[in-house]
């Protein structure tokens, strides 16, 4: 994901779109290593929506997790597959200022062996989808 520029921490606009790679199983069955992001930064956040976020202790490091609720201190946010860890249960809340915008695209690069009619077909059918919130997770990561 890109930084941000000089010229947009002097008062320029930053663009609001950007783009993103996920790293690691921790989005797992939602977003996968390897999936693109189309980031929608500086919009608004709610419960259950996929956002992308500074790392609290390493603020170099950017992170996707599923934003939980709001809290005193910030958002609570948590990873979709439980076993994976870093998320809030590891570092607390996260502060609203380093959450940067939220996931509204996810896009499956095509893989190496997917040669075959029916499976380049099935690839263009599944490669780009919306990442909609999920009010019904947000509840149950909840109560974890």
């Amino acid at each position: 994901m890109p930084e941000l520029s000089q010229e947009s921490e002097r008062g320029r606009a930053a663009p609001p779109f950007g783009l993103a790679e996920v790293t690691g199983p921790s989005m797992v069955p939602t977003l996968y290593h390897g999936d693109r992001l189309v980031v929608h930064y500086g919009a608004r956040i709610g419960p259950g929506d996929v956002v992308v976020l500074r790392h609290p202790f390493q603020q170099d490091l950017l992170v996707v997790k599923r934003a939980v609720e709001l809290r005193e201190g910030g958002w609570w946010v948590l990873g979709d597959n439980t076993y994976a860890g870093g998320d809030s249960t590891d570092y607390g809340a996260v502060p609203e200022d380093l959450v940067l915008g939220r996931v509204r695209l996810r896009f499956r690069p095509l893989k190496a062996g997917q040669r075959s009619p029916l499976a380049l077909a099935r690839w263009a059918l599944s490669a780009a989808r919306p990442v909609f919130s999920d009010r019904s997770a947000s509840r149950r990561l909840r109560a974890r």
